[in-house]
């Protein structure tokens, strides 16, 4: 599934082609993703120039002045730019035909992702109202994810992937900053020191960044807004790796199921 760094990779890649550019169209191919397409999403941003391209947790928000198309890329979606004419594939969905003769073009093999329209604050949504802080914003630090983690009994990855608790964290870097950190992923959150969350705190931020320095992680199905793949891959301590010896100590990674969710991590290093 993408993740953050991933879709900011993506907002990244696809803003300089649509910002101030209008809709002239959109041909829909395919309404039944997770949830219907607006069957008369055409209708409601034709000829209306695209205001921002913002995002929040993993949902892609471009405003057109009269409302916010809400983009979600599920397990294996993604965004392209591409030429106009560019005949569709199989599994090209959507796409959204720009003043410039170029389309914004939604692909989703899976057709677990979605397309909303939202009129008003799209924060007020209900998908967006209740998550929880952006993880590279002044808002999250170890002492908010110390008060939010007192007698919480869930393990400490499956807390750092609530997104009630924090956007953002998928199970990738999730994996990662609990290895940096020295934290075992089975830990409960509860018994984790004010300590030892700014330094996970700290090790989310820094990992994040860096994925989205380097364009993501290339997983299965992730492509970028530009075409190109993600790299942060070739960093990945832990995620992957279960059997394989640990980089720091040698010692074999462990894998273990927590939230039906795959965890690595490494018995000497972590605690």
């Amino acid at each position: 599934m993408p993740e953050l760094p991933e879709v900011e990779t993506t907002r990244c890649g696809i803003e300089p082609h649509v910002l101030e550019k209008k809709i002239r169209s959109v041909e829909l191919r395919e309404r039944q993703l997770r949830w219907p397409v607006p069957a008369n999403l055409g209708d409601l941003v034709s000829d209306r120039k695209v205001q921002s391209v913002g995002r929040r947790g993993k949902y892609l928000l471009i405003d057109t002045g009269n409302g916010t198309v809400m983009i979600h890329l599920g397990m294996s979606g993604s965004l392209r730019i591409v030429p106009g004419k560019t005949p569709a594939e199989k599994h090209d969905h959507v796409d959204f035909r720009l003043q410039d003769g170029n389309a914004l073009r939604y692909r989703d093999p899976r057709k677990f992702g979605s397309i909303h329209w939202i009129e008003g604050d799209p924060m007020d949504h209900p998908l967006l109202v209740s998550l929880g802080p952006e993880p590279l914003t002044g808002e999250f630090d170890g002492d908010y994810l110390f008060r939010q983690s007192r007698k919480r009994k869930a393990a400490v990855k499956t807390f750092i992937m609530d997104s009630h608790v924090v956007v953002g964290v998928g199970n990738i870097y999730a994996n990662e900053a609990l290895f940096r950190s020295g934290i075992r992923p089975a830990r409960a959150a509860g018994r984790v020191t004010r300590q030892k969350f700014e330094l996970l705190a700290f090790n989310i931020k820094q990992i994040l960044a860096e994925a989205i320095k380097v364009g993501g992680t290339t997983l299965r199905d992730f492509i970028g807004g530009d075409g190109e793949p993600g790299y942060f891959k070739q960093s990945l301590n832990v995620y992957g790796r279960g059997g394989l010896p640990c980089r720091e100590c040698k010692s074999i990674l462990k894998e273990i199921r927590l939230g039906q969710r795959s965890s690595v991590y490494c018995s000497q290093c972590q605690k």
